[in-house]
């Protein structure tokens, strides 16, 4: 056996074998660029798909106005709320297809649904009701020999399942999955983004510690030693003795009436009694205080101006969902800066944030 460290042209015949299997494999993300160069064909605005699927929807439409059941008349309308799931439902997604086409700043999402997902759900669940009511008029037919409804029940099952091929299955059919590629990458919903990790919360301190610790800032919250409680003032701080109050230096509830009894005379010249308190926890909160008003606080600039991005941008709003985009053909009018986000207001009055503010010219 050969070594082909030994041998560099075995070396350079296997590196090329490797690179030719490499190009003839597919790749998603170069079959996507490659669509995204292409123009995509249809019928005026929209595409084959979305025709397909208007022409789906305006037939079960136009069908829902006749009778469902056998014994007299009864239209979807005309059954309570059933029209609600069967084809109203559908409706609505169709109604915001359309609208996505001629109105691309219009609705985009329905809640964390892009217009797509929420026309897959809207056919998957009106099909499943079609085929629940299939089922049980096959269940009522086969056990009692009567039909309760007419053909508008298989027309309606057949049509919207044809709309879940057209939804659901597009992007695995090879005709129709065109429509999905060569998209712009947008940022995804909020509420359809990865979740995030969830951790365990710390353990709290125990009962006994969190009492030991009040019970000492208790006792060391700058007094020193207890207060007297019999009224007399501490032994460094009594200036008031017998000779300068009269004689009536007893303690007690004597003492204090003593004190305030005596002529007002007998106490000029003495100042209040000074207190003992440090201030520590005062102390603490003022450098906390300091300490919040000399951080940094981020400059916001009202001065509105003139911004040219230069590649293509989307400008988002407070969710995260794009609304307009900016680049290099015009210029972009900048209501707010705030260092590294700018806030832009659209030509119809519309404003969204502009996070990737790199390489913009001030105008």
């Amino acid at each position: 056996m050969t070594d082909p460290a030994l041998n560099p042209a075995i070396d350079d015949t296997q590196n090329d074998e490797a690179q030719a299997d490499t190009a003839d494999r597919p790749d998603a993300s170069s079959e996507d660029a490659r669509t995204e160069e292409q123009p995509q064909y249809g019928v005026g605005p929209f595409s084959v798909r979305e025709v397909a699927l208007v022409g789906v929807w305006l037939v079960a439409f136009v069908i829902s106005f006749f009778s469902l059941s056998v014994v007299g008349f009864s239209s979807l309308w005309t059954s309570g709320i059933d029209w609600i799931l069967t084809i109203g439902l559908p409706t609505v997604a169709v109604f915001l297809l359309v609208l996505r086409r001629l109105s691309p700043d219009g609705i985009r999402r329905v809640g964390s649904l892009g217009i797509d997902q929420f026309a897959s759900v809207a056919f998957s669940v009106s099909a499943m009701i079609w085929v629940q009511l299939t089922w049980t008029t096959v269940a009522i037919a086969s056990s009692r020999g009567v039909w309760a409804y007419s053909w508008v029940l298989w027309l309606e099952l057949v049509l919207m399942l044809a709309g879940v091929v057209l939804t659901v299955f597009a992007p695995l059919t090879p005709v129709l999955r065109e429509d999905f590629l060569g998209r712009r990458e947008i940022p995804a919903h909020r509420n359809a983004r990865p979740i995030r990790p969830v951790v365990a919360a710390p353990p709290r301190a125990p009962r006994e510690r969190r009492a030991a610790t009040s019970d000492e800032s208790v006792e060391d919250d700058g007094h020193g030693d207890s207060a007297p409680t019999d009224g007399s003032l501490p032994d460094g701080d009594n200036r008031y003795d017998a000779a300068e109050t009269g004689g009536y230096a007893t303690s007690g509830d004597t003492g204090a009436h003593a004190l305030f009894s005596s002529d007002s005379q007998d106490l000029e010249g003495y100042d209040a009694p000074p207190t003992n308190d440090t201030g520590d926890w005062s102390s603490e909160r003022r450098d906390a205080d300091d300490a919040a008003a000399s951080a940094p606080q981020p400059t916001v600039s009202r001065q509105a101006f003139w911004a040219l991005s230069p590649v293509e941008r989307d400008v988002v709003d407070d969710r995260g969902v794009p609304l307009f985009r900016v680049g290099p053909t015009a210029w972009a009018l900048v209501i707010e800066d705030h260092g590294s986000m700018f806030v832009i207001r659209h030509e119809d009055g519309r404003a969204g944030y502009l996070h990737d503010v790199s390489d913009v010219t001030r105008g």
